[in-house]
């Protein structure tokens, strides 16, 4: 990693912090566009032909979310009327959407993630979606939140479904794991523990594409894997999945859980079974990495990853049980 990787990789660092730590609309505001300025030099530094393209959508998206936060902040705090600066507000929520990439304005989110290295998207997927919801969980929930939680489900769920991108298919899987977010952001003040799983387990797995090089289904029928190396693929889409035993299902227990409490079963039965579609997308990748063998390709180049690494990530993903256990201590 050059110099000017490290620099703009600490800004941006800092710069969800500052719009974690501030405590008026102007420093959030700085601190989105600090965040910006920064992930947009990671992005060009790619060697890749498409970052170009992918750094353009992302710069064009936030930049229009970024002037929609900015005239609803000014014209807020020069209105008087109630129910104008309800109107504002709901313009605040809509700029965070775009900047999420949250249905109806998840466009180009996609798109720009089928243009990005697997380094770049982790990051995209995990450390990019903080500063807008930590904004978003502080404003008053109104009915725009829901219809964008029910949307981003449905569009979650059913975008993915003829992708052979993985890229794609994980932007689409992001999409519905950020209404999960949203949906235990207006009932609780934990859902910061969702995005942390979430986060380790889309780390690991990009990590696992990275280290093999594979962006797309049909890559992984030409992969030769290990038993030990497939089994490890398989609990890390499976908990990604949300499928119980594994870690990725507490969080969208809790969620469950809390949607029990506060009654709103409509919305968690939608929830639940579009959730189950996205299991689709996992198992195909799966289907294509157990039920086929062949030799490698000449475009991957194989790398064995550490076993001792491999196996601590299976024993992560199966400590849900442990997890439920202290959780009635």
């Amino acid at each position: 990693m050059n110099s000017s990787k490290i620099l703009f990789s600490i800004i941006l660092f800092l710069s969800t912090l500052v719009t974690m730590s501030a405590n008026n609309w102007i420093g959030m505001w700085m601190g989105l566009e600090m965040n910006l300025m920064a992930f947009i030099p990671l992005i060009s530094k790619n060697k890749e032909k498409n970052s170009s393209q992918a750094m353009m959508i992302y710069f064009l998206t936030q930049s229009i979310g970024s002037i929609i936060l900015l005239f609803s902040i000014l014209m807020s705090s020069l209105l008087t009327i109630s129910p104008l600066i309800n109107n504002m507000i709901s313009l605040v929520m809509i700029s965070l959407f775009i900047k999420l990439g949250a249905a109806p304005f998840h466009f180009w989110l996609p798109e720009m993630m089928s243009n990005l290295k697997w380094i770049e998207t982790s990051i995209l997927m995990t450390w990019q979606k903080i500063a807008p919801l930590i904004i978003l969980s502080n404003l008053n929930h109104s009915n725009i939140l829901y219809i964008s939680i029910i949307l981003s489900t449905l569009v979650g769920s059913i975008g993915g479904l003829n992708q052979t991108s993985l890229r794609k298919i994980l932007a689409y899987s992001s999409i519905n794991h950020l209404s999960w977010m949203m949906m235990f952001m207006s009932m609780s003040i934990n859902w910061y523990k969702y995005l942390m799983i979430y986060s380790i387990l889309i780390i690991t797995l990009c990590y696992f594409l990275n280290w093999n090089n594979i962006y797309f289904i049909n890559q992984m029928n030409s992969s030769s894997f290990s038993l030990t190396e497939k089994y490890s693929y398989v609990i890390m889409m499976l908990s990604i999945g949300g499928l119980p035993p594994f870690l990725g299902f507490l969080p969208k227990w809790m969620v469950i859980q809390s949607m029990i409490q506060s009654n709103i079963m409509f919305i968690m039965i939608i929830m639940m079974l579009f959730s189950l579609i996205t299991l689709f997308y996992y198992l195909r990748m799966m289907s294509a990495l157990i039920l086929n063998y062949s030799t490698i390709n000449k475009w991957n180049y194989y790398k064995s990853p550490n076993k001792m690494l491999i196996l601590s990530i299976l024993y992560i993903n199966l400590m849900l049980p442990l997890f439920l256990v202290f959780s009635f201590f």
